[in-house]
């Protein structure tokens, strides 16, 4: 197959990544539940690890294909395994946040490095739309793995024996580091600009095109719906489904494993559908879940419930929104990407990064304010309204996506 070890590449190491930076949830959790801070502090965990995300990409975004993607990716994964490893020996809310610091610095030079490769090797629209969705479908297997691994090494009788788990995960990003150093693969070589200041100028000339402004509305938006959902699911099903900590945690596998299918299932339909139906519909739906489906799921009546299989069908209803919000997040990145030159992807990946960091950062403490100030039953309901927006969002940035495609074939003729 070509292009198959680069591929492989890709899909380990943004599978790696997943794992540790969507255990916020769970470790959000813990800090409340072991660490004693209140659900506005521990949300703060989401700032720390989106805000070195952001920052980050927006130093290194416009360079980076100077210093190298393979480098990039390399250093990534040597600083989660520090930090994992810091983890276990510092066992406090403080070590949460290093970890949370060193975890977005990292995934900074890994998803710039992913989207910016993906638009290397594949050829053509529908192969960018298929290759980036099964990435990200990739990427919510490793986030649902997670929700088994946490739970695995937790013992109520103790309660440090969950930290065991960043041996693991350390061990994984050391495995994975090995893998990438013997990878060999053509970085291609697409810079952005004449020299750094040039290459630093083209990223933010992007900002200046309206069709960039409509996506990172949209994505902004997205991030906002999807980290409040993802993030603060284990404190619902704790404090609303009355779910033990480790089946809690279990349940909002079924979020992360329903993002999988939805997204690997997106790759395969929009060879044969537009991206634009296909979101807009799923966006739909989701509205409809959360409308119809989240009052029968708060209104379960309470019995003793010691593992999954004691839970009403209802309670598993609810996460499978997942199923429907999926496959917007990479068709909306391979929508804009696809119709730009490659030697701006990784400039605008870094836009991407950058302002998905912001929407996660503040849609995981508006639920977090939420949460504490309307309840953890009516909390998810405010999504509904960024939900309304992505729509309209959608059909503009598909109008401005075709005429840039149009215009891009004209040139090329």
């Amino acid at each position: 197959m070509k292009n198959f070890g680069i591929k492989a590449t890709l899909y380990l190491n943004y599978f790696v990544f997943a794992i540790l930076l969507n255990s916020v949830g769970i470790v959000i959790l813990k800090s409340q539940n072991i660490y004693g801070v209140d659900e506005v502090a521990a949300s703060t965990l989401e700032l720390f690890k989106d805000l070195p995300i952001a920052i980050v990409s927006f130093i290194i975004a416009s360079f980076l294909p100077r210093i190298g993607y393979k480098n990039a990716m390399l250093t990534g994964l040597f600083l989660v395994t520090i930090g994992s490893i810091q983890m276990y020996f510092m066992n406090s809310f403080l070590g949460a946040r290093i970890l949370f610091a060193m975890v977005g610095v990292s995934f900074a030079l890994i998803k710039i490095s992913v989207y910016s490769l993906i638009g290397l090797v594949a050829k053509g629209q529908k192969e960018h739309n298929s290759l980036m969705s099964s990435i990200e479908g990739v990427f919510m297997i490793g986030i649902a793995l997670a929700y088994f691994l946490f739970p695995a090494f937790n013992n109520e009788n103790n309660p440090n024996s969950w930290l065991n788990v960043y041996w693991l995960l350390a061990a994984i990003s050391t495995l994975s580091f090995i893998i990438l150093v013997y990878t060999k693969f053509d970085e291609g070589h697409e810079i952005p600009g004449k020299d750094l200041i040039d290459d630093a100028k083209q990223m933010m000339l992007l900002l200046t095109k309206i069709f960039v402004l409509v996506f990172i509305i949209s994505a902004f938006l997205f991030v906002m719906v999807e980290q409040g959902i993802m993030t603060w699911l284990p404190t619902f099903n704790s404090r609303v489904l009355k779910l033990p900590e480790n089946v809690g945690i279990m349940m909002a596998s079924i979020l992360a494993i329903s993002l999988a299918v939805g997204r690997l299932t997106a790759g395969l339909i929009t060879k044969y559908v537009s991206w634009v139906y296909v979101v807009i519909v799923c966006t739909i739906i989701a509205m409809l879940i959360l409308v119809l489906i989240l009052p029968s799921a708060i209104g379960i009546t309470v019995v003793e419930i010691n593992s999954i299989t004691d839970i009403p069908l209802i309670g598993f209803v609810f996460p499978l929104v997942g199923l429907f919000i999926a496959p917007i997040y990479p068709l909306l990145n391979s929508a804009i990407l696809s119709v730009l030159p490659n030697k701006l992807h990784s400039p605008m990946t870094g836009l991407i990064v950058i302002f998905s960091a912001l929407g996660g950062t503040l849609g995981s403490r508006i639920i977090g304010w939420l949460f504490k100030n309307v309840g953890a039953d009516t909390a998810f309901y405010y999504i509904l309204i960024p939900m309304a927006m992505l729509i309209i969002a959608f059909i503009i940035l598909n109008r401005l996506t075709n005429k840039m495609a149009l215009d891009k074939a004209k040139s090329s003729n």
